[in-house]
């Protein structure tokens, strides 16, 4: 059964909570037990209604202020389809907690009060969800049902989004627009007597119908080596295989390869699946190879094709998303961990601080916490990327503070 990842954005309040717990409710998805703990809390907070915010908020905080403060991941089953969902805070202080928990995402449902319209959050995860190039947006106009589920307000609503769509730089998305209330059921998994004059599914049918695509599908093959695969055993002495996880397109039996960064060429002599021998890998997959010739390749390396080399550079531009109490400065040391690689790096300049709501970028000489800003950044040895944009899991970075080790900040190529 495919699985599809999902993460949920929106403002506060705008019952991304709700309507997941919704989703879990009405697919059946609840456990007896939790669903108990939900009516007697529910009760217990005077509401004549289910809060189904309670299924998905963990944290005491999240329960008492009836808001999401952590990355929740929440798992699902249809008869067609498994789903991780990813619940992430509202709140603008939380911007990188909606980046976390829609890297690894293959589709987005932003949610907007039918009350308020775009406001500024709407911005911001919409530039996110451009950022990170998701490929289908459902754009969930909520709460409806305190509109008297007015067409006229879903339109209006919906012009304003596709202004916002006009401004981005990327086109590629699929995006839908979806009349709901959470709360009620509308439209959510079933479709609703409310809004006859929408003819489109439910977000769940809609969902349905999506193909659960490896988020890291697009560009070229990468394989960066994991492991050195050496069995101890008489029958396998001379065995010689890397082990590791295909990227961005497929290898076979008989491919020209270049080991980066020696630039070492060979042919792909073997490909394995445990014990299982296969002439073809298909990108995603976990796979162990052998080459033909006995050259030296370590943890580290990656095996690309011949003729479609990433850049090799000790240099390198990027989009920052800052994760750090601490001030990204001009001039601070960082380790930049890429794939299997960890390298020193240097920060040489912050050129500027985009504007999430794509009015621009500013000149900077720091980016805060939650801050997006384009860095330059000095590397200690070379690095072989691509660009975010035509391949994401080569694409991608993270800074490492040396001093404490925490994450401070993730990185896409430009």
């Amino acid at each position: 059964m495919e699985v599809l990842k999902i993460a949920t954005a929106g403002s506060v309040d705008d019952g991304k909570s709700t309507l997941i717990g919704r989703i879990l409710y009405d697919t059946k998805s609840l456990t007896t037990d939790k669903l108990e703990a939900i009516e007697t809390r529910s009760k217990a907070n005077g509401f004549d209604y289910l809060d189904f915010s309670l299924a998905t908020d963990g944290l005491v905080a999240e329960r008492e202020q009836g808001i999401t403060i952590d990355v929740a991941h929440i798992y699902f089953s249809t008869a067609n389809k498994s789903y991780i969902i990813a619940d992430t805070p509202g709140h603008i202080e939380y911007t990188r907690n909606m980046v976390t928990g829609a890297s690894t995402s293959q589709a987005s449902i932003i949610l907007v009060d039918a009350r308020n319209g775009v406001i500024e959050q709407t911005y911001r995860h919409f530039f996110i969800n451009n950022l990170l190039r998701i490929k289908d947006i459902v754009v969930a106009v909520n709460k409806m049902d305190l509109v008297n589920f007015s067409e006229e307000k879903f339109n209006a609503i919906k012009v304003e989004f596709e202004k916002m769509i006009a401004n981005s730089d990327y086109k590629d998305q699929n995006i839908t627009f979806v009349p709901i209330s959470a709360l009620k059921g509308d439209n959510v998994v079933s479709g609703s007597q409310n809004t006859p004059w929408y003819k489109g599914p439910s977000i769940l049918d809609h969902l349905e119908e999506l193909e659960a695509q490896d988020i890291f599908e697009e560009g070229q093959a990468r394989f960066p080596v994991q492991t050195v695969i050496r069995p101890k055993k008489d029958e396998f002495h001379d065995f010689r295989g890397y082990a590791g996880k295909l990227y961005g397109n497929d290898l076979a039996v008989g491919d020209a390869v270049t080991v980066l960064p020696s630039l070492t060429k060979s042919k792909i002599k073997e490909i394995y699946f445990f014990d299982q021998k296969f002439d073809k890998a298909a990108r995603g997959t976990s796979i162990n190879i052998t080459l033909e010739d006995n050259i030296n390749v370590s943890r580290g390396d990656m095996i690309v094709k011949t003729g479609e080399e990433p850049n090799i550079e000790k240099q390198l531009n990027a989009k920052v998303c800052w994760m750090d109490n601490k001030n990204l400065q001009k001039g601070t040391k960082y380790l930049l961990q890429h794939g299997t690689n960890r390298v020193q790096a240097l920060v040489q300049d912050i050129d500027n601080v985009l504007s999430t709501d794509f009015s621009g970028q500013e000149k900077a000489e720091s980016l805060t916490l939650n801050q997006i800003g384009e860095v330059s950044i000095k590397l200690a040895k070379p690095l072989f990327f691509d660009k975010y944009t035509e391949n994401k899991r080569n694409g991608a970075f993270i800074l490492i503070d040396p001093q404490t080790n925490h994450t401070a900040g993730v990185g896409f190529v430009q």
